[in-house]
């Protein structure tokens, strides 16, 4: 059965080049040129969104967040002109699951399609697991609770609301204490099918993440040059 996505965007040329591009590679498409006509097109056949920052009324982000708020968790790629660091926190902060600036080229839009469709919580943490109960798939450190199955967080037995890429960040992370991962081991085992992901894009998330885990930031420390570790201090 072929994944249906839904490309949002005002530019009817982006629209038909995209379509064509990804109909090529087997997927449905639909398209609306709003976020309007998107919200009133969007199923839950929708396997992925492709959706514009800046449009005339809502704009994507506003979109997103609206989507969020509602429980829909429908993966959503955004794509913009913008590129600076606090648009990427933006986008990752209203839900979004990936981001492309423009001008792109069709060989990264598909393969960050790939990658956000097949992505799935991050089952290759290294070895030498803190405290994990095998029964309930949790992993606890200090006040600190990953639930791996349920992929959820709580800090002090409150819950922390993160996306689904902070928390697999959080979870490769947290599976080994002290460990330094690389920004390149990083992406490797959470976006190995998106060769486009770039070393800022990790930094963004984890400049979120710092800052939802509130007084347990400096947990996640960095080593100028090398990368990030879970820190337990």
């Amino acid at each position: 059965m072929k994944r249906r996505i839904l490309i949002v965007d005002d530019e009817q040329d982006i629209l038909e080049i995209l379509s064509f591009n990804l109909q090529s590679e087997g997927y449905s498409v639909d398209t609306a040129t709003s976020a309007e006509e998107a919200l009133e097109k969007l199923s839950p056949q929708h396997a992925l969104i492709l959706l514009d920052v800046m449009m005339g009324g809502i704009s994507g982000y506003h979109m997103a967040e609206k989507l969020r708020k509602q429980g829909n968790a429908v993966p959503i790629i955004f794509l913009t002109a913008k590129d600076t660091e606090n648009d990427m926190l933006t986008g990752f902060s209203v839900g979004g699951d990936d981001y492309i600036s423009k001008p792109f080229s069709l060989k990264e839009v598909s393969a960050r399609v790939k990658a956000v469709l097949k992505r799935g919580p991050s089952t290759k943490a290294a070895s030498e697991p803190v405290q994990q109960d095998n029964t309930s798939e949790k992993l606890t450190i200090g006040d600190i609770v990953l639930d791996l199955q349920t992929k959820e967080l709580a800090i002090d037995g409150k819950p922390v609301a993160l996306t689904k890429t902070e928390f697999e960040i959080l979870a490769l992370l947290a599976s080994s204490p002290s460990r330094l991962f690389s920004r390149e081991e990083i992406i490797e085992r959470l976006w190995k099918d998106a060769p486009y992901t770039t070393e800022r894009t990790i930094d963004v998330h984890i400049t979120r993440l710092r800052k939802k885990m509130g007084e347990h930031a400096s947990w996640i420390s960095s080593r100028t040059g090398y990368g990030y570790r879970f820190n337990p201090v």
